[in-house]
């Protein structure tokens, strides 16, 4: 199902059915592919990975790993690691680069 193709649908009350209209969420895996496609049209940056996927009260949360930078060795190449925040229905709410960091460098906490 596309982000265009949501099935809508009334939610039903004890009278029959709510002004409100019910969208179905988007899966777990639509909102991965959601996160990364958007940010990479909204950045024009190489997709590398998406690193995490989190439910929240509002949508999810999806981390995604862009190539900044290509360099030689391509093990020196810059990555960034995005947060890339959606609705329920998969729209994107907002994005930020939360690290930017060396390809081969070990992650040191």
């Amino acid at each position: 199902m596309t982000d265009g193709d949501r099935a809508r649908r009334r939610e039903p009350t004890a009278d029959g059915y709510s002004d409100e209209e019910y969208v179905e969420p988007v899966s777990a895996a639509e909102a991965a592919r959601a996160g990364l496609r958007q940010l990479v049209e909204l950045t024009g940056r190489e997709p590398s990975v998406t690193t995490s996927l989190e439910a929240t009260e509002d949508g999810w949360l999806v981390g995604v790993e862009v190539v900044e930078t290509r360099r030689i060795p391509n093990s020196t190449d810059l990555l960034g690691l995005y947060e890339v925040e959606l609705d329920v229905e998969g729209n994107l709410l907002g994005y930020r680069r939360v690290r930017r960091y060396q390809r081969g460098k070990s992650e040191v906490d």
